[in-house]
Formats: C-alpha cells, sequence, structure tokens
C-alpha cells in the first residue's frame, strides 16, 4: 500500500538521497537532505522522512531524539511500511528484538511483499529461535524471489533446524539441478556436504552414503569425504570397505586418534595382544607417528606396559621432548603405571648421573641435556602426585645444571604455587619471562601469578609487550576480549575486598559473551551468501549454550558471591568501614585500614591520570587521517561500550537481583553443576523462599560428590533450622516440606544429625569444619567448643589437609563464620596450618602496623608502585627477578595475606 503522504519529485529525489546515505553510512549528508524536505512547510511533517531522520541520529548516538522523532513520523504515517519498518531497525538496535519483531510485522501489514522487510524479520526469528516463524518467512522469500539462491538455502536451513531433515534435503536436491552449474567448485561441495550432512543426521546412511558417492567429483574437501564415508561404513557394518577409507586416512595424518579407534572397530581384536598387533603394524608403517606407540600404553599392563613406555620414555628424553609428561599423563589415573614409570625414570637419572647411559647395559653414552629432562619429568611428576617439596627439590638441582632454560622456571614457579608461595611463584615465572620476552604464552602466566599476588598494575605492564601501541592496557584486553585476565584480575579484587573492581570485570566478562550472541547476526545472510552451511549450523549450535563455557561460570560464581557478600555486609562509600567494624577493630588494624585504602586510592587516581595521557597521544592523529575517519566518527561513538562504575556496582539496592541475573544462565546451561544449585540456595535462603531453597537441595543431594558432601551439609541444617523456626508458613507448603524431610534427614532431629556428621568426619578437616559450622548456626553458644575442634584435628602425617582447605577455613573464620574469635584463637589456627604448609604465603604471621612514610602529591619518595599481596603492602619499583626470590619469599612470610572469604578457589587457566 502507498504511503498516505506521498511525496513530489523533487523531495521524493532528497529521500532517495537519505536512503542512499543512510546505506553508505554518510550519516551528516542524509541529516542535511533531511533537513531540506522537512524544512518546507509543506512536508515538516512527513511521516517517513521524520523516521529516516531519527534512524540516522540513532547511528550518532542521539538515541533519545531518534525515538522521539521516529513516534512522530509514525503517529503523522501510521499506514507507511517505511515507518514501521525503521521504528523495527530503532528496536533491534536496542536489542529489543521481541519489540522489532511486531514492528516488522506491522509494516507486512501495509506491504506484504516487502523482500527487505522479510528478509529483516527472518534474520530475527532465527536469531530469536522463532523456527517455525522462520520457516514461514523463508517460504515467503521462496515464492517471492525463487531465482535467488538464498531463498532456496535459507527454507532448506529453516526445515534442518525443525529437523524436518526430509523436506530440507528436497529444497537441496531441487536447488542443486539448478544452481549447481553456476556455484564455484567450493561452494557446490560445501552445498553438498551440507545436503549429505542433513541425511546422516536422519540417519538415512545407505542414502547418504550413495549421495556421498555420486557427488564424489564435485566434492572439494576429500578429507572431510574420507572421514564421513568412514563414518558411514561402520554405521552400516561394512567393515571390510571401512578398513581401506581407515588406511587412506591413517596415511594422511598417522596422530589422529579417532582413526586408531576406527581401525579397531573395524578389526575387532579380541584380547591386549590383537590390539597391540594392530598398533605395531601401524607403528612399522609410521616409525616417526607417536600415536602408535602412545596409545597401546593406555590398555597394555605388567612387563609388556613397561617395556612400551621405558621404549617410548628413552626415545623421548634422547630428543628432549618438553611435553613428554602431557603425553603421559592419561596413564597417571592408574596407581600402577604410574609405579612402574616411577621406577623406571629414577633408575634412568641414577644411571645417568652415574655413567650418562640409561642402564649399566647400554654402550653408547648421552648427551647431557638427556638427565636434564629426564629431572624435568621427575619434577612433573612429583607435582603431580602432590609431592611438592620433592619436585622443589629436582628442579632446583635442573637449574643448577642448566639456569637458562625457561621451562625449569615456570616449572618452579607451578610447584611455587601448588606450595602456596604466591610471592616466590611470580617471581620464578617473571625470571622465565626474562629470558624470552617475545615467549607471548610465557607472559601471559606471569601476568596471571602477578595478578595473583595482588601486582595488577605490573601485571598490566608485563601484558603490554603484546598490546596494540596508542592504547591502554586494560582497554586492549577487553577489546580483544581476553577473559582469562579479567577473570583473574576479579578473583585479585574480591579476595584483596575491592568489590567494585571485581564486579566491574565480572559484568565484563558477560558483556563479552552477550557480544558473542550478538554478533552471529552479521553471519546468518553471510553464510548463505558463501555457503558455509555445515559451519552456519554449528555455530548456531554452539551459540544455544555459549554461557556453559567455563569463562562464564568462572565469572558468575564470582559475581554472585560478591553479591550475596554485599546483601550481608551493605558497601559503605568512602572506603567501605561501617560503624560495627569501626567500633570493632583496635586503632592500629584503623589505622593499616586507612593507610591500605589511601593507597588504593592513589593508585586509582594515577591509572586515570596514565589512562587520560595515552588517550591524549592516541589522540593526535594526522589531518589526513582524521579526514579519512571522519564519515564514520559519530557511528564509532554511538557503538562506543558503556564503561562499568565500580562504586555503582558496589553500592546498588538489590544485591539479590543483580546475582539472580548471573544465576540465571546458570541454571539454564550449567545445570549438573552443584555450584548452580548451592549459589540458588543461598539466594532463597536469603529471600526466605522455602520451596526454592528445598529443591535446591534436592538438586544438590543428587550433585554431590565427596568434596561437596561437606558444604551440602551445612545447607541442609541451614535449611531444617529455618523450617523449624519459620512462623506463618502456608499449610501447602509445609506438606511438601514435610514429604521430603526424611529422605534428605531421615528420621533424626536437626542435632542428632549433625552430631552423627561430626563423628563420621574426623578424618576429614574439610567435613570436620563443616559439622562445626552446623554446630555454631544451631547454636551461637557453642563456639568454643567448635574452635576447640578444629584445633585438636590431627590424622597423621599421612592425611595433611590440602592448601584450598585450609585456605578456605582461614577466610571464612576471619569473615567471622564462628563470629568474633579471640586474636590468640586465630594465630593458633594459622599456626596449625602453616606447620602442615610452611611455604604458603597466606599463613605467614601478621606484622605490627607500621607507620606510614609522608607521601606527596600521591608519590611514596621510596617507591614508584605499591604491591599490595592480601594485607600487606611490599614496595617494589619493578617485577622480581631471580636475584629478589630470596627477599620476596622473606618479605611474605613475615606479612599476612588476610584476604576476602569470597573466593575460595583461585580461577585456573591450564597449570
Amino acid at each position: 500500500m502507498p504511503t498516505s503522504q506521498p511525496l513530489p519529485p523533487k523531495e521524493k529525489n532528497l529521500f532517495n538521497r537519505i536512503l542512499k546515505c543512510y546505506e553508505q553510512k554518510q550519516y551528516r549528508n542524509g541529516l542535511k537532505f533531511a533537513k531540506q524536505i522537512l524544512s518546507n512547510p509543506k512536508f515538516s511533517e512527513h511521516g517517513e522522512t521524520l523516521a529516516m531522520k531519527g534512524l540516522t541520529l540513532n547511528c550518532t548516538g542521539k538515541k533519545e531524539e531518534a525515538y522521539e522523532l521516529v513516534k512522530r513520523g509514525l503517529k503523522n504515517d501510521l499506514k507507511s511500511h517505511v515507518c514501521w519498518h525503521v521504528y523495527g531497525l530503532l528496536q533491534r538496535s536496542d536489542k529489543k528484538y521481541d519489540e522489532a519483531i511486531k514492528c516488522y510485522r506491522n509494516a507486512l501489514r501495509w506491504d506484504k511483499d516487502n523482500l527487505h522487510i522479510l528478509r529483516d524479520l527472518s534474520m530475527l526469528q532465527v536469531h530469536m529461535r522463532d523456527l517455525e516463524g522462520y520457516r514461514e518467512t523463508r517460504y515467503k522469500l521462496l515464492q517471492l524471489k525463487p531465482g535467488q539462491r538464498a531463498s532456496w538455502i535459507g527454507y532448506a536451513i529453516s526445515n534442518h533446524l525443525l529437523k524436518d531433515y526430509t523436506v530440507a534435503f528436497k529444497v537441496l536436491e531441487e536447488f542443486g539441478k539448478t544452481q549447481q552449474s553456476q556455484d564455484a567448485p567450493y561452494e557446490l561441495g560445501e552445498l553438498l556436504l551440507y545436503q549429505n550432512n542433513v541425511l546422516r543426521e536422519a540417519e538415512n546412511y545407505q542414502e547418504a552414503l550413495n549421495h556421498l558417492e555420486e557427488n564424489k567429483s564435485k566434492i572439494v574437501d576429500k578429507q572431510f569425504w574420507l572421514e564421513t564415508k568412514a563414518d558411514l561404513l561402520l554405521s552400516l557394518g561394512k567393515e571390510t570397505e571401512a578398513e581401506k577409507i581407515i588406511t587412506d586416512l591413517l596415511y594422511r595424518n598417522p596422530e589422529n586418534h579417532r582413526y586408531y579407534q576406527q581401525l579397531e572397530a573395524v578389526l575387532k581384536p579380541e584380547n591386549e595382544e590383537e590390539r597391540l598387533q594392530v598398533y605395531e603394524s601401524v607403528a612399522r608403517v609410521f616409525p616417526k607417528a607417536d600415536s602408535p606407540q602412545l596409545l597401546p600404553l593406555t590398555f597394555t599392563t605388567g612387563e609388556k606396559f613397561k617395556q612400551l613406555v621405558d621404549k617410548l620414555m628413552r626415545h623421548q628424553l634422547k630428543r628432549g621432548v618438553p611435553p613428554l609428561y602431557t603425553s603421559l599423563k592419561p596413564l597417571y589415573k592408574d596407581p600402577a603405571k604410574v609405579k612402574v614409570i616411577e621406577g623406571l625414570m629414577e633408575g634412568y637419572i641414577e644411571n645417568l648421573e652415574k655413567s650418562s647411559k640409561f642402564a649399566e647395559s647400554d654402550t653408547t653414552d648421552e648427551p647431557p641435556t638427556t638427565l636434564l629432562w629426564a629431572r624435568f619429568y621427575m619434577a612433573q611428576h612429583f607435582d603431580a602426585l602432590k609431592q611438592h617439596e620433592k619436585a622443589l627439590n629436582i628442579i632446583e638441582q635442573s637449574l643448577e645444571h642448566t639456569p637458562t632454560l625457561i621451562e625449569l622456571h615456570a616449572m618452579k614457579a607451578k610447584i611455587l604455587k601448588h606450595l602456596g608461595d604466591t610471592a616466590g611463584a611470580m617471581a620464578s615465572m617473571d625470571e622465565a619471562q626474562s629470558l624470552d620476552t617475545a615467549d607471548r604464552f610465557i607472559n601471559c602466566k606471569c601476568a596471571s601469578y602477578m595478578i595473583r599476588n595482588g601486582m595488577i598494575s605490573e601485571a598490566e605492564e608485563t601484558a603490554s609487550k603484546f598490546t596494540r601501541e596508542n592504547v591502554s592496557v586494560e582497554e586492549y584486553l577487553r577489546e580483544m576480549q581476553c577473559m582469562w585476565y579479567e577473570i583473574e584480575c576479579a578473583t585479585s579484587y574480591a579476595k584483596s575486598g575491592q568489590y567494585g573492581n571485581a564486579l566491574k570485570k565480572c559484568h565484563e566478562v558477560d558483556r563479552h559473551f552477550t557480544e558473542i550472541i550478538e554478533d552471529q547476526f552479521d553471519f546468518h545472510q553471510y553464510c548463505m551468501r558463501k555457503m558455509t552451511l555445515r559451519a552456519y549450523v554449528k555455530m548456531l549450535k554452539l551459540e544455544d549454550s555459549l554461557r556453559s563455557h567455563s569463562f562464564y561460570f568462572q565469572a558468575a560464581r564470582i559475581a554472585i558471591q560478591v553479591y550475596l557478600h554485599l546483601h550481608d555486609e551493605p558497601y559503605k562509600a568512602g572506603g567501605g568501614v561501617t560503624n560495627d567494624q569501626d567500633a570493632t577493630m583496635s586503632s592500629a588494624e584503623l589505622k593499616k585500614l586507612r593507610n591500605k585504602q589511601r593507597r588504593q586510592e592513589r593508585k586509582k587516581a594515577a591509572a586515570e591520570e596514565k589512562r587520560k595521557q595515552e588517550q591524549e597521544k592516541s589522540g593526535k592523529r594526522s589531518r589526513q587521517q582524521q579526514q579519512k575517519n571522519q564519515k564514520n566518527e559519530d557511528e564509532a561513538d554511538a557503538k562506543k561500550d558503556v564503561e562499568f562504575d565500580p562504586e555503582k556496582l558496589a553500592s546498588v539496592a538489590d544485591p539479590l537481583e543483580q546475582a539472580t541475573k548471573f544465576l540465571v544462565p546458570l541454571q539454564l546451561h550449567c545445570s549438573k553443576r552443584f555450584d548452580t544449585h548451592l549459589f540458588a540456595f543461598q539466594i532463597a535462603e536469603r529471600r526466605g523462599k522455602l520451596l526454592v531453597m528445598l529443591r535446591s537441595l534436592l538438586r544438590c543431594d543428587e550433585l554431590a560428590d565427596a568434596g561437596d558432601r561437606a558444604e551440602l551439609h551445612v545447607c541442609k541444617v541451614r535449611f531444617a533450622k529455618k523450617v523449624r523456626d519459620a512462623n506463618g508458613v502456608a499449610s501447602a507448603v509445609s506438606d511438601v516440606i514435610s514429604q521430603f524431610m526424611p529422605k534428605l534427614f531421615g528420621d533424626v532431629e536437626i542435632e542428632n544429625f549433625n552430631l552423627k556428621f561430626l563423628e563420621e568426619s574426623k578424618k576429614s578437616l574439610l567435613h570436620l569444619f563443616a559439622g562445626c559450622r552446623s554446630m555454631h548456626h544451631l547454636d551461637n553458644g557453642r563456639k568454643e567448643q567448635a574452635t576447640d575442634m578444629l584445633l585438636r584435628y590431627d590424622d597423621g602425617p599421612d592425611n595433611i589437609p590440602t592448601l584450598q582447605t585450609c585456605e578456605a577455613i582461614l577466610d571464612s573464620l576471619k569473615q567471622k563464620e564462628f563470629g568474633e574469635l579471640a586474636e590468640a584463637t586465630m594465630l593458633q589456627i594459622r599456626e596449625k596450618f602453616r606447620a602442615w604448609h610452611p611455604r604458603a604465603c597466606v599463613f605467614a604471621a601478621a606484622p605490627e602496623p607500621v607507620e606510614e612514610e609522608p607521601v606527596l602529591n600521591g608519590i611514596d619518595e621510596h617507591s614508584n608502585e605499591t604491591q599490595e599481596s592480601g594485607d600487606s603492602a611490599v614496595k617494589t619499583s619493578k617485577p622480581h627477578r631471580k636475584s629478589e626470590v630470596s627477599d620476596q619469599k622473606n618479605n611474605n612470610n613475615n606479612h599476612s595475606a588476610e584476604t576476602s572469604a569470597l573466593i575460595e578457589n583461585h580461577c585456573s587457566h591450564g597449570d
């Protein structure tokens, strides 16, 4: 239907130029043409021009004015498909996709065959996974434009996503009859492979095999053609034909483990000996391949295993292969095999030290590097077995032999990290980084270790070696979606009580995932044009479960824990010290805290000043570059990310609501994780939602492993007490709870339930602490009994609690899990943990408060930077090198690392 406000030719021409300027992103020119039309009194209220002016302004960041103009235009011309379409584009730009779809449907009421609107609608429908609506829209496009390739492909994909494989295949078949001669070889091959994929998903294996054979000459990706044919032949039980295909694949890539699995499925060996013969025959054909030598180690045992692993390890040690341990790591699930490996390697080291040979019977001497790599492996071996002191002694010997090998310093850092010596670990990794400043992996590990040691500004300086010039490190890493860095920072900030900064990093990670989901929008049309259909369908399935990624889970966990803490202890502006804290802290502690806050403020001011300087530097561009980028300036400003304000994030009025926003994606995508339902329980507990608590508790009970049982027990006791103390509970709610109480607690009272748990937990400090927490929760007067049970725990030297368990307990006590504890009691607990883990910095004795040196203009005359590790502040002017390791260790052993208990588990990315 034509518009109710038609324009004369002159103005119509101007309007078309507005559309062209919008498409070419020449927004200023577009606004100029719109002004020419609207300045005419006859057309000052022309709806479509107002709408297009609003759309153009929206692209320059003036959203409020844009909405006002578009709504005004729509009001003046309610039956214009252009106005409704523009209003839909506006809604789409604000991520209001449901509203945009409504606008597009309204636009189609007045112009039902408009191709632009139908295409935009179809992209939104597949983006929102309205698959039925998507199929209808793609069918309409196919009817209107049967000559366009995208019309056929889009309709086929819509049926495929709805699992209507028969229709999808037929549509592709009809399309192939008319279009294949016009396609490039790669595009035609991709189309045929996608068509074959539809048949395989429909489990029409014979038809898929026939289709594959018929189109062999047209398919460019021969590797995938062979792999698909092998899968189909195995599915049809044609082992003889499959064997030839798999053999061809092995000649292409003898390191692919999947080919060996298929080869075994074809040959069907009946016992270990026959199975081994299969790999030996392949090894004779490919003597340089590692896979046929490694894979037999997974199923052989006894003397045969010893012979094979002996041969492999000797060969790899001679070659000097650092990742030998990584190759053998899967074998460490079997204690017997670990024992064999350890015996062989100890024999190698002993003989190499004596005679430079693997065994006395050997006739040739080995080079000195063989002993080095043997020791390197043994350090990794003992570290994996949690015998960290042995591992450290071996790596120290290796460093005396070769002090310039990067791998040794990196391994030492890893071992020290496992021992809790975060400062020593950082110093060793920094030494490794200094030996090869061009190694990006080591640079990232060094930055990570610095962050874990509280040295975030130094980590930024280290990371800056691999960032773009004239851009701040933080901005560059955010632009590159460097999520491991942001998660490490969030963990560090949360542990040091900087909750606003921690939340800022968590929200930035969440925004990255949102951006990745939004980025798929650009591929809905692109993939149909380029015929990358298999990759496109895989991408859609990946996006559906994107937030199941471990990075999102880690960020959500930190954010939820921070918000729960902020609900329990609301943030106070100006340092965050509540009146209660002020009353309970000693003058020395208050002075120490104030000094720390002043250091943080100075650090923040210095970082802001540095950021401004970098922005000023980057702003000095040439006039030519300015002219080149002028037409896109407004668009760039409109798309600029909004900066999160740590102060606002920490002082949010509804922390539980914010925590729920992070929890919902976990419930959708990580529902089989214990922590997901634990967080749901903790949020529901604070809201007093008994049935939600019960549901979460039941899910936790299903998913809990041995380590989770401790926290589960605490949740059970808290739930039972809340139910017992609750008043005015609805009868329906009470009936449901009564139905499940026996399943959770049996027939015993809560107190007896907890006593039984304590009796069973005498050999596990983690579970004993859970019982003590529950005891204190049931009766606050039993605080001394609970702490006494902790202090009396001693299950011998062979059952020492892990460092993570001790850290979690100490953090909980600092967060007043048992209320206020005497300083002497805390010191006893700290000393007990330190006896188990003497190298751990976190258990070092708290220092005496030191008078702070006067500071002029925010600059300490003795130091350029301030390093914070827990509550301690270690002054440093640059990252530590090897010569400073011992000083750093002594410094950390004399300073406390009193940190927040929010993050019990460090984020771990690799080692």
